[in-house]
């Protein structure tokens, strides 16, 4: 079996967020990047976990960006990914960046396409959606677990008030979120083997991007908290409604 697994760099949680340009570009100066936490802890644990039950299984990784993606490239490696793809392209369409994953994927004879169910700084949630489009297989989004038997999953996703069993047979794209697997930290024999891993670049096939970035614009500033004495409930009051906003 061999599984692709997307995996894309995302600012680590605690970065400090600022734009440049004129507001049109995210300024990347002392961003400190991490692999993106729905692509490490759920889709590519997973998939490490199925080749632990499956000897035979090999895991790829790919993403779309320029050679500064490669440390965090060869942390996927170190967990257990088996080879990784990098094409070697940046861009913030989600368009753009399926369809170079899906022409990996078509060249690859892969059964199973593992993504994250978004990535942290976007938030998006398309690119598996497009990804199996373009490559006409079925889609399971949001799963919570994952088991597989011959050529059948089964899969359990998230609905709205509930959660859905599905099947499907291979090959497949899943989306993975929160229950898909527990986090892993890499031991010093994988980051060791890591570094004679392939990483293979590949140059981006031509598609037009649907959409471009017009600007960005931060959250408005936290207010300061107000402290009311508790023998003043009246001023308390006031406040809730005259001040108070609904969350």
């Amino acid at each position: 079996m061999k599984i692709l697994v997307c995996i894309s760099k995302t600012p680590d949680t605690t970065a400090k967020i600022a734009f440049t340009d004129n507001n049109t570009k995210f300024d990347t100066s002392g961003v400190q990047w991490i692999i993106n936490p729905y692509d490490e802890w759920y889709a590519l644990v997973r998939a490490i976990e199925l080749k632990e039950a499956n000897a035979s299984a090999v895991i790829h990784l790919v993403t779309v960006a320029g050679a500064d993606a490669d440390p965090i490239i060869r942390k996927a490696l170190a967990l257990g990914g088996d080879e990784a793809i990098r094409v070697n392209a940046g861009s913030q369409d989600s368009f753009y960046i399926a369809s170079q994953i899906a022409e990996v994927a078509k060249t690859g004879g892969y059964d199973l396409v593992f993504t994250g169910k978004e990535t942290i700084d976007y938030n998006g949630s398309s690119i598996g959606g497009m990804v199996a489009e373009l490559l006409d297989l079925p889609y399971v989004s949001l799963a919570t677990k994952f088991e597989i038997n011959g050529s059948t999953c089964t899969i359990n996703r998230e609905i709205e008030g509930g959660e859905e069993t599905c099947e499907a047979a291979l090959p497949l794209v899943v989306s993975c979120q929160k229950g898909m697997a527990e986090q892993r930290i890499p031991n010093m024999k994988g980051i060791m083997g890591a570094r004679t891993k392939p990483l293979k670049v590949v140059e981006p096939v031509a598609v037009d991007a649907l959409t471009s970035v017009a600007g960005f614009e931060l959250p408005p500033a936290k207010a300061g908290v107000k402290l009311v004495d508790p023998e003043n409930m009246e001023e308390l009051v006031r406040l809730l409604h005259e001040e108070a906003k609904a969350i």
